[in-house]
């Protein structure tokens, strides 16, 4: 793998615990009634937004999940408009309108969230193809989740892309359950990115809880889709410590389970690998964790200061 910067593992770093505090903080005023709707919370999951956001060029795209609030912060998105998004403020990133589940942050190439199961893996083909009509170095980053693996559009995708040697990494965030149903129950291949070879492009799957393997897959990735040797599936196994949304009890895991994948948190995971490897001191990564949190309190303090949209302009943006 190629040597980090100081610089670049200390940002992965932050950005990791960026969209923890934001996670636990939305947790939180979902509790208080102040989030509407639902949520679907990637806390556990945030070495595979770190590391692909890291692999990333600024001006490559994203499609995300319904469970994206990680992938969003780590393509860079504005704390403050997100947190805004997520009270309904008229600043927010869709001016209140999307909420949760469908952030996007056009400027930054945030083609947006989904709430349809797969829907990003389509999407994704779609920009792939744009992008090679434009000629362009830019790739495109599709991220579902392992239910979405077994929609038709999965097949229907991913065959097209590699027919047509199209700029896409699809990233496959295997969380280990559709909603409540263990991927165990629904899929007989051991590793998702073995459908790969059914469509003649590469496939791999690493230990989404390790930053370093999951940055190292999709810069490969990125760096084969750049050079125009077309599409690779590449799966992140991983773990949601919440529910699958903010109505999920979530009865059909036990508690040891849980506290098992709890150990190996992949924030903890990567810091204390670099304070083993001298990267950073105990007393800077420290300092790390209390900025993150602090930004995600400034953030906060933003999004309740800033004005709710007017009910004149409520019906702006409906179309049908």
């Amino acid at each position: 793998m190629e040597e980090l910067s100081r610089e670049k593992l200390i940002g992965i770093l932050r950005t990791m615990w960026e969209i923890r505090y934001f996670e636990l903080k939305a947790d939180e005023l979902f509790a208080q009634g102040k989030i509407h709707g639902t949520m679907h919370l990637s806390i556990g999951q945030e070495g595979v937004a770190a590391g692909a956001g890291a692999a990333l060029e600024p001006d490559d795209y994203l499609l995300n999940t319904h469970r994206g609030h990680g992938h969003c912060i780590a393509k860079g998105a504005d704390l403050n408009l997100m947190m805004a998004e997520f009270r309904g403020k008229e600043v927010g990133y869709c001016r209140g309108r999307g909420g949760s589940m469908h952030i996007a942050d056009v400027a930054r190439n945030n083609l947006g969230a989904n709430g349809i199961v797969g829907g990003s893996i389509g999407l994704a083909m779609g920009v792939g193809l744009a992008l090679k009509l434009r000629r362009t170095k830019q790739v495109v980053l599709g991220i579902f989740g392992d239910g979405a693996s077994n929609q038709g559009i999965f097949h229907e995708a991913l065959n097209m892309a590699s027919m047509y040697r199209l700029p896409v990494v699809y990233l496959c965030e295997n969380n280990q359950y559709a909603m409540s149903t263990s991927i165990k129950k629904t899929t007989r291949c051991n590793d998702i990115s073995e459908r790969a070879a059914s469509y003649g492009m590469p496939g791999i799957t690493v230990d989404g809880n390790d930053v370093f393997a999951v940055y190292e897959a999709i810069k490969a990735a990125a760096d084969r889709a750049r050079a125009g040797d077309g599409p690779t599936l590449v799966e992140a196994k991983t773990y949601r410590w919440k529910g699958h949304s903010k109505n999920d009890p979530g009865v059909y895991r036990t508690k040891q389970e849980i506290e098992e994948w709890k150990k190996k948190d992949p924030i903890a995971r990567f810091r204390n690998k670099l304070i083993e490897d001298g990267t950073i001191t105990a007393e800077e990564a420290d300092a790390i964790e209390k900025a993150a949190a602090q930004t995600i309190e400034d953030a906060f303090v933003f999004a309740e200061s800033s004005p709710e949209p007017s009910v004149e302009s409520i019906m702006e943006g409906v179309y049908a």
